[in-house]
């Protein structure tokens, strides 16, 4: 129990209150966002202001201070000001919070243990949805009140999962982040594994006190349980329907193929991409050829022709030429945050909540100064998670390696979706971002 306690709790004193309203709050998030929400904002505002005073000395945290600014400003110039105003607290909470959870999240074995509680958490989720799915499983207009979410029998969209975040691209969105995660998880578990069926002969050999302590955390039952999820998680992500969600799990598979050097992995999954889009997109005889193999439950969702009566106003190429000529007539101010979906409606005359990309809705809605610091700041955190990768011990990169990757599949999420509308994969996302950069200055500056 007591190795159970000290494994739950933050090595500086003063910041385990704010550690463990994290753990508490992440892991219960998917099921009651509100009280989730609770833990998770009182360990970020709660750690902002014990750092309050060190906060100035960053540059990137004074960059987020300006970005603040610069969105204030904004408003002003809005079409729809109380609109814009909303809008606001889509980002500016988010930015206290991401420095608050940045300077709480210092060591790799942090980013472990926030891994370990979404990959756990993720399995009931994916429960619900099969029910609701395959089951008909649906709750009564009362449970959204209590819990924030409602199941629809069949899934929402129609034959799409949606589980506990009620629209089946949002359910994506959170899948993608769990699979890259657990797939980090179950490749660290899988070298472990290796390492112990080699025998105490070869750990004494090497002298490797890491070793010995991997052997010892490591167990075939965890190995199994982490390979279950890694599963079930991609078997959700199909179930979404979500051609964003799909080319980013095989963008991850890749991506970590490379990294361990499995040329074959690398060659089979770039072969099953390669399929996939010549069933799509290739002349008819190609694409016949491919599509005799090729389930066209992927090649017809990607080219559109699994839903081909889609009006105009719903593609997204429509959208984005929509908010780039809103950019143009607005470069510096833009016309507000939350003003794109009235301005669309009275163009296309059909309501659309965003335009699906998020580096175009920001530049359409605050210009493009707002959205080119916005894009400099995230850049400025990618960067630090690369030189984090650089400076960890060996065993340590794998784990870093996996939140950057997320970073990546979130910003490939972004460019043809938006999940800051939504207030879980907000969180998440912002939670992620802070980590990266929270472990990234750590490390870095004990170099």
């Amino acid at each position: 129990m007591k190795k159970i306690w000290s494994y739950l709790r933050h090595s500086d004193p003063k910041l385990r209150f704010s550690w463990y309203c994290l753990q508490l709050g992440l892991f219960i998030f998917p099921f009651t966002p509100a009280l989730g929400a609770v833990g998770l904002f009182l360990s970020g505002l709660i750690t902002f202001v014990q750092e309050f005073r060190k906060i100035h000395k960053y540059p990137l945290y004074r960059g987020f201070i300006f970005l603040s600014l610069f969105l204030v400003i904004t408003v002003v110039f809005a079409a729809d000001k109380i609109a814009a105003f909303l809008g606001l607290f889509n980002l500016l909470p988010f930015f206290l919070l991401f420095i608050g959870w940045s300077r709480l999240i210092k060591t790799t074995a942090q980013l472990r243990r926030i891994s370990w509680i979404l990959t756990i958490n993720s399995l009931p989720v994916l429960i619900i949805g099969m029910g609701e799915l395959f089951l008909g499983w649906n709750t009564p207009k009362l449970w959204s009140s209590i819990f924030g979410w409602m199941l629809v029998a069949g899934g929402n969209p129609p034959n799409r999962m949606a589980s506990t975040f009620n629209y089946a691209n949002i359910l994506a969105g959170y899948l993608a982040i769990v699979f890259i995660l657990s797939l980090g998880l179950w490749l660290q578990e899988w070298r472990r594994f290796r390492t112990r069926r080699q025998g105490d002969r070869e750990t004494r050999r090497k002298g490797d006190k890491e070793i010995g302590r991997q052997r010892e955390l490591s167990s075939p039952s965890i190995f199994l349980f982490v390979t279950f999820a890694v599963i079930a998680n991609f078997a959700g992500l199909i179930l979404t329907n979500s051609r964003n969600a799909w080319v980013i799990a095989l963008v991850a598979c890749l991506a970590y193929a490379f990294y361990q050097g499995w040329r074959l992995i690398v060659a089979f999954v770039m072969g099953i991409a390669t399929s996939v889009l010549l069933a799509a997109f290739a002349p008819s005889p190609i694409a016949e050829l491919f599509r005799k193999f090729v389930p066209a439950f992927f090649w017809a969702r990607f080219n559109d022709q699994l839903y081909p009566d889609r009006p105009v106003a719903l593609m997204r190429i429509t959208q984005w030429n929509v908010a780039w000529d809103l950019t143009m007539q607005r470069p510096l101010t833009g016309w507000g945050l939350r003003n794109f979906s009235d301005i669309y409606e009275a163009q296309m005359n059909l309501w659309l909540g965003h335009p699906h990309n998020l580096f175009l809705m920001l530049s359409a809605e605050t210009g493009l100064v707002t959205t080119l610091l916005y894009f400099g700041l995230l850049t400025w955190i990618f960067i630090k998670g690369v030189s984090l990768i650089r400076a960890l011990p060996k065993q340590d990169k794998l784990i870093a390696f996996s939140y950057l990757l997320v970073f990546v599949g979130w910003i490939l999420f972004n460019t043809v979706d938006v999940t800051l509308f939504d207030f879980r994969l907000n969180t998440l996302s912002w939670l992620i971002l802070g980590a990266i950069y929270g472990v990234g200055k750590t490390v870095t500056s004990e170099q």
